[in-house]
């Protein structure tokens, strides 16, 4: 059927794939932003957005509980960014002013390309992950260029040639560095169970593979061990990962890096319109692949639950034949998962207060970075004496 897809040049399918990725992730970008007005709401115990509508529907019946749910507040804040004068002050730096919004969306959609977002059977029953590129290199992929995201909030800071989003900047770059020594190590006991002499497999083949979808094929194998999902069986990792995922992505409590109370939102301080929208959305698109990194290493990816994969799911309801379900089957609980992952992150952001920066800079090198440490000495001796 998508033949003539694969007969197009090269470039012409890169454009495709480029465009497909921004088309569905600046939607969801926007969705967050609403979703987290919302649960904002429903936290703090008031109705939210429930205002917002545009004249000419007013007449519309039943539009009123749609205006309730607030969902017009998304067109609204489109049409704020977009139309509102988008002033450079004459003291910054323009041309790194002008890039640095740019630079922060494009590691948060070039990320995407790696992850899988779900799988489907194929006709002799195998699951086959759906994602743009299967690469053996993928979590590497994902932090190496995720990592790259603060070089945008520190030439935003240095660009606005101000104190406050300097400090911010410096701030931004602090708290990468000591966190991600955490999360890496925290994930190495996951590959190391993965690419183990483990279930059946030896020694000469293995291939050293990150593959975020060879993470969950181990996840949907039998057996109590193969079933079980990493969370389960690692949950220090998780625990440490998670932590470090909430600051990398600058999100409450670690957003020192935007403290409106000290720093008067930091890199974004001479920043209006829509060059501070990307701001916020290349979060958000960070948010939601973390996420689904998260879901895909310690929470069985598309499996529904511990011990039952998609092929059993699908085999239980009988639409294994069907690979077109199986797949939108397998795509709609992953994203059920990543939804409540986001919904963790908002939910936390308005339930915790900030912590102060020497506190954050405590936590990354004092706490999680030995916790760390002490984490992945236990699983490497564990799972040497399980493959002796």
């Amino acid at each position: 059927m998508f033949d003539f897809y694969f007969d197009l040049p090269l470039w012409i399918r890169l454009f495709v794939q480029g465009l497909a990725v921004m088309l569905v992730m600046f939607p969801i970008g926007a969705a967050c932003s609403m979703a987290e007005r919302k649960i904002a709401a429903w936290v703090q115990d008031r109705p939210g957005p429930n205002r917002t509508i545009a004249p000419i529907l007013a007449w519309i019946p039943g539009i009123g509980f749609l205006r309730k749910l607030g969902l017009f507040q998304l067109a609204a804040d489109g049409g704020k960014f977009v139309f509102k004068e988008d002033a450079v002050p004459g003291h910054v730096n323009k041309f790194y002013f002008i890039a640095a919004p740019i630079i922060a969306v494009i590691p948060a959609l070039t990320t995407v390309a790696v992850v899988p977002f779900g799988a489907y059977l194929d006709a002799a029953g195998q699951v086959i992950p759906i994602m743009l590129a299967n690469v053996d290199i993928g979590l590497l992929a994902v932090f190496a260029i995720s990592s790259l995201s603060v070089y945008a909030i520190i030439l935003a800071g240095w660009a606005s040639n101000s104190k406050y989003p300097f400090l911010g900047s410096v701030r931004a770059s602090a708290q990468l560095v000591s966190y991600e020594l955490s999360m890496t190590l925290s994930v190495l006991p996951v590959f190391l169970w993965t690419n183990g002499p483990l279930r059946g497999e030896t020694a000469d083949s293995l291939l050293g593979s990150l593959s975020l979808a060879r993470v969950v094929e181990f996840q949907s194998q039998s057996g109590f061990w193969g079933g079980l999902w990493f969370g389960f069986l690692m949950p220090l990792s998780a625990f440490i990962f998670l932590v470090s995922l909430f600051a990398e992505t600058n999100r409450q409590p670690f957003d020192t890096v935007e403290s409106e109370a000290d720093l008067v939102n930091s890199f974004g301080s001479e920043y209006g319109a829509f060059k501070w929208s990307l701001f916020y959305v290349a979060e958000y698109c960070h948010m939601l692949v973390g996420s689904a990194v998260f879901m895909l290493l310690f929470g069985g990816g598309w499996n529904p639950l511990p011990w039952v994969t998609l092929a059993d799911f699908a085999n239980l309801l009988g639409f294994a034949h069907l690979p077109l379900v199986t797949g939108i089957v397998g795509i709609g609980i992953f994203l059920g998962k990543v939804l409540a992952m986001i919904f963790f992150f908002m939910w936390v952001r308005w339930t915790l207060p900030r912590f102060r920066y020497d506190q954050v800079m405590a936590i990354g090198w004092r706490r999680l970075l030995p916790l760390s440490i002490a984490n992945l000495i236990a699983y490497v001796i564990g799972i040497a004496l399980l493959t002796k």
